[in-house]
């Protein structure tokens, strides 16, 4: 949906997503602190997730 507005969640692994705002993180997951349209939340995942490796393979 157009106006759904996400959170950018990151994992203990550091791997970013997706969710929608108006749905409970799921566990496993917390918010990021980043809040926007689709594009932008996917966006900026782009500019911070420079590493796609998981953590513990860093």
């Amino acid at each position: 949906m157009a106006d759904t507005r996400y959170l950018v969640v990151v994992n203990g692994e550091e791997q970013f997503s997706i969710w929608a705002e108006s749905m409970a993180v799921p566990p496993g997951w917390r918010a990021a602190g980043f809040v926007g349209s689709e594009e932008d939340c996917l966006a900026h995942i782009e500019t911070v997730w420079t590493d796609m490796r998981p953590l513990s393979l860093r």
